[in-house]
């Protein structure tokens, strides 16, 4: 696919799902007391070249001059962190920037959307153990909440760099043994199953709504079927099925939306849906991609 289509498309995937007032997340109207919408604008934007490096390294592969063990997914994402890190001090779009990075490789090879959804789980499955070490530095930089500490290959351990190489464990490895704490690690492995459900859903509902409206309607429906994994980390898994509780109530009009989002926030960030909300990131940067033109 065209290199600048995509760049273009996951930039501004990423800036539409933090304006859009989405339920618990940050967005034009709400923010967090330390983080706010500026924080998700700087950052984002400040990772455009390493996505432009993604598209040289598809296009590279695609050429026969690389090898898919040689797309250094590890080290752009560290760098692409680094640079959001420099142009805001705060942890905005970590998510974000690690599921875009290996899927912008993806589509630049590939020749339409859907092709990509296996070329991108080969591209983790090649993925070397020098991958996942660039990977844990790109964690520390941007120190999400929620880390746990004292489990297998713990992230802030002093010898787990160790441990990465002599176990031999590459992103694939990492995302099997992590899937079940984060849904970035189960999109790498499943090709990105939950964006491409909610990218399919987005187009269907866009052609009766407006984007906001089918952003809305989307997002809302993750929450009720999808336990968001950042809750989890933070919060518990009960309270993660509260959120799925109160979301499906919202769909069923018994719960207002301004309720939903009260709710959220009543704990400050705690029941922020923010895994959620990078596969909505993802999943508007694919409807753009697939050619999305916009309407009121």
């Amino acid at each position: 696919m065209e290199r600048w289509k995509i760049i273009k498309a996951f930039t501004l995937g990423p800036l539409l799902e933090v304006m859009i007032p989405k339920p618990g997340n940050v967005n034009r109207f709400k923010d967090f007391e330390d983080l706010t919408l500026y924080h998700f604008l700087f950052g984002n934007v400040a990772v455009v070249d390493i996505l432009y490096e993604a598209t040289e390294v598809g296009r590279l592969i695609k050429r026969g001059d690389y090898q898919l063990s040689e797309a250094n997914i590890g080290e752009m994402i560290r760098r692409a962190v680094q640079n959001a890190k420099a142009a805001q001090d705060a942890n905005p779009n970590f998510g974000i920037i690690a599921l875009e990075i290996p899927l912008v490789i993806a589509l630049t090879i590939s020749k339409n959307l859907y092709d990509a959804r296996e070329l991108v789980k080969r591209l983790i499955e090649r993925s070397t153990v020098r991958d996942a070490m660039e990977f844990y530095k790109a964690i520390r930089i941007a120190n999400p909440k929620g880390i746990k500490s004292g489990v297998k290959y713990d992230v802030y351990d002093e010898n787990v760099f160790d441990e990465l190489f002599r176990d031999r464990i590459n992103l694939k490895r990492l995302a099997e043994i992590s899937c079940e704490r984060e849904l970035i690690f189960c999109e790498w492995l499943n090709g990105y199953e939950l964006s491409y459900k909610t990218f399919l859903r987005l187009k269907e509902l866009t052609k009766k709504f407006s984007l906001e409206e089918a952003v809305l309607n989307a997002f809302i429906e993750l929450l009720a079927s999808t336990p968001d994994t950042l809750i989890i980390r933070k919060a518990g898994k009960t309270e993660a099925e509260l959120v799925m509780r109160k979301a499906r109530e919202t769909l069923d009009g018994t719960f207002s939306i301004d309720e939903l989002d009260k709710f959220l926030r009543e704990k400050g960030d705690l029941r922020n849906p923010g895994s959620l909300a990078d596969i909505t990131a993802i999943a508007l940067s694919l409807l753009i991609l697939d050619g999305y033109k916009f309407n009121l």
